[in-house]
């Protein structure tokens, strides 16, 4: 029997806790429900969690500090509920490591909609990466992104953790090294849908991939921009076998 996803509703708001859960226990998830930044941590501390719908606005703690100290130790998905709706708080939300912003009010539908499709994007291969990739190890410029273990390891050897977009994003770039990608394309290999006008998913995410690797955003080594097309990952990369 398979173990169902185990989600973690992080909101002060009890009535959007209960309906929220219920609504998702219906579809086939476990859910656990924390009302504000304390009680996050406590869930976490003891239950194995595979995604988090977090509120921004908290009694205790920023949902936007809380989402950038989740990212900074951990891959869980973080799917951002908000009343604060405008483009620029999106814009924040998805470069604190963010794997979605839904603001509110929303519908439960969407909501389960954005959880899978987040579920999926984290586990699955980008469409045109071959399953051999499954097991692979890519080292460049001194990095190493060892794709069993979803582990990017800098230089010095320090483990650095990374969404699933941006994750995803890392090995469309590894398998196309030194060709130029446009934003489109990019947009389906790494997330699986077409480009939206003013979708701004893609160069949010290249910016945040450019921070993990330290890359300079004003003078950028590994991912460079090509004015008015996309981007180019500029690095030699080898392809070898797992770390043990």
């Amino acid at each position: 029997m398979t173990t169902p996803d185990h989600i973690l509703i992080v909101d002060d708001d009890i009535d959007i806790c209960n309906l929220v859960s219920e609504f998702l226990e219906k579809n086939g998830f476990k859910v656990s429900i924390a009302t504000d930044g304390k009680g996050l941590q406590l869930v976490m501390d003891r239950e194995m969690i595979d995604l988090i719908v977090l509120d921004l606005m908290l009694p205790d703690e920023d949902g936007l500090v809380l989402c950038r100290n989740l990212r900074s130790r951990s891959n869980i998905p973080v799917v951002i509920l908000s009343a604060r709706g405008g483009e620029m708080d999106r814009i924040i939300g998805l470069e604190m490591g963010a794997d979605d912003y839904l603001p509110k009010p929303f519908h439960p539908r969407e909501l389960l909609a954005r959880v899978k499709s987040v579920l999926r994007r984290s586990r699955s291969l980008p469409d045109d990466v071959s399953e051999s990739d499954q097991n692979a190890c890519y080292r460049f410029s001194g990095w190493t992104l060892d794709v069993p273990t979803r582990q990017l390891y800098s230089p010095n050897d320090e483990k650095i953790f990374l969404s699933g977009g941006e994750f995803a994003l890392l090995r469309v770039f590894l398998n196309h090294p030194n060709r130029v990608l446009p934003r489109d394309q990019l947009l389906v290999f790494s997330h699986g849908r077409e480009i939206e006008p003013f979708d701004r998913t893609i160069d949010m995410q290249v910016s945040r991939l450019r921070r993990r690797l330290l890359d300079d955003p004003k003078s950028p080594n590994l991912i460079k921009t090509v004015r008015s097309v996309g981007y180019v990952f500029a690095a030699r990369v080898e392809r070898g076998a797992p770390s043990t």
